[in-house]
């Protein structure tokens, strides 16, 4: 009797390794996930929870470190017996694969797992292995780990002393403060601060706004090189004042935000002095997206002028592509004005546009990669009527729709657009055609009305 066949053993998938660093300079190498919303035998989310968990399991080498950011389980409900049985099926069944002997796995609050004092009970109690070194009232749910240059501080953005979407930020400031020596840090917690994809939605979707613009203070002024985060159902990464925020909220919660667009996923990091590397992975081990942070480019004495007027455009749209406009805006707006148009030899709208609009002379992008649709627009910062400006704008294939960067200037941190699209620049296409100072076509189309437009080009870049 023949025996039956066995289906061959998934290969293992490289992870990103840190590169070699300065003597002293410790790297890192780690698991981040969030938002399977599971824990009950045959629900809903366990089937996709566990194709996220056999593609986490395959990276070789393992993750010194998981971090996963919030709503481990389904939770949401008032019976204390049936929220621990939750608990103990994800620990002891669908995080199996994990060896946490000799892997640390680190945890965030969420909305589906600390939503009332029993359940906050409850969460500090099988939580146990994790530090008890946060405020009094929020042990095990606010905490930070110290690993050789590495601080990460996990913050509760669902906390029932403060209500959901909310951080207490005293404590996070005393411990940056403390330990402001560290070479990288990061903060994770559950709920995002800038919106994505369009789905805003104070203290449900992102954090109160004063709270999170005050937590944003705090991350900036200590040097935070990224906040790590999930909750909305999606993966994103935009930039606000140099900060990195990405959100990865595809452990298994089978529903996506949009559907169309979002994927099941876990993200593997490296980091080390040369800063943060991270590659996207969906349920097949495919690598969707990575990124290489922060972004570097040329010095801007190296970029080229660019005359006024209508040239050949023959840049790769998968590169970096980087300007600086400057001039004095005109006395009234209201008009669109361009700055900068990409576009092919059709009857169609520039496939992208950069310019300002509105009577206060906002810098915007439009981009068109389908003819015949409308375009999607991102906004920047207000420039003001009949005022000198200069200001940097970059297009990152790597962070999709929070690739629209702008900054004031090159001593300046770099700030993502403010959009409501689920795709960006990863959908720019090839256009023959550059005009600047007028749109398509002809030099009365949304010209710009101000004086003394310059622009200058920073050398062509692979995208990291």
């Amino acid at each position: 009797m023949t025996a039956p066949e066995t289906a061959a053993p998934a290969p293992p998938i490289p992870a990103i390794l840190p590169r070699p660093s300065a003597p002293g300079r410790s790297t890192h190498q780690f698991l981040v996930y969030g938002d399977s919303c599971s824990g009950v035998p045959g629900g809903r989310h366990e089937a996709t929870t566990a194709a996220v968990n056999r593609v986490a399991a395959r990276l070789d080498p393992p993750p010194e470190f998981v971090c996963f950011l919030g709503d481990e389980v389904l939770g949401l409900t008032t019976d204390e017996a049936a929220l621990r049985r939750q608990w103990s099926y994800w620990f002891d069944h669908e995080m199996a694969w994990l060896d946490r002997s000799r892997i640390p796995l680190y945890h965030t609050t969420g909305n589906h797992t600390t939503y009332s004092t029993m359940s906050e009970r409850v969460y500090a109690e099988v939580m146990a292995h994790l530090p008890a070194n946060g405020p009094e009232d929020q042990r095990q749910r606010s905490y930070f780990v110290r690993d050789r240059d590495l601080l990460m501080v996990f913050v509760n953005t669902a906390w029932t002393g403060l209500g959901e979407g909310r951080v207490e930020l005293d404590w996070l400031d005393r411990v940056l403060t403390a330990h402001a020596d560290a070479a990288y840090t990061l903060v994770c917690g559950h709920h995002p601060v800038f919106a994505t994809n369009g789905f805003a939605g104070p203290l449900v979707r992102t954090l109160d706004p004063e709270n999170g613009r005050r937590f944003w203070d705090v991350l900036r002024r200590h040097g935070v090189l990224a906040y790590l985060c999930s909750h909305m159902l999606a993966f994103d990464a935009q930039v606000h004042d140099g900060i990195l925020q990405m959100m990865t909220a595809g452990a298994g919660t089978s529903h996506r935000i949009p559907e169309e667009a979002e994927y099941l996923h876990a993200v593997q990091v490296a980091l080390d002095a040369d800063g943060l590397r991270y590659q996207v992975l969906d349920t097949e081990g495919v690598v969707r997206e990575r990124l290489d942070w922060p972004l570097r480019l040329p010095p801007a004495s190296a970029w080229t002028p660019i005359p006024t007027g209508i040239a050949p455009h023959d840049r790769d749209p998968a590169t970096v592509q980087a300007w600086r406009f400057s001039g004095i805006t005109a006395e009234t707006g209201g008009h669109a004005q361009t700055l900068l148009a990409l576009w092919n030899d059709d009857p169609w709208l520039p496939a992208c546009w950069v310019g300002l609009i509105g009577p206060d002379q906002e810098l915007a992008v439009r981009l068109s990669p389908v003819a015949g649709r409308s375009a999607n627009l991102w906004r920047g910062p207000a420039i003001g009527a009949d005022a000198p400006f200069s200001v940097d704008v970059a297009f990152w294939p790597s962070l999709g729709p929070g690739g629209f960067l702008w900054r004031r200037d090159e001593a300046s941190p770099w700030t993502s657009m403010t959009g409501i699209s689920a795709w960006g620049v990863e959908r720019l296409p090839a256009t023959a055609w550059r005009s600047t100072g007028h749109a398509k076509g002809t030099p009365d189309e949304e010209p710009f009305r101000g004086r003394a437009l310059r622009v200058t080009a920073a050398p062509q870049a692979v995208a990291p």
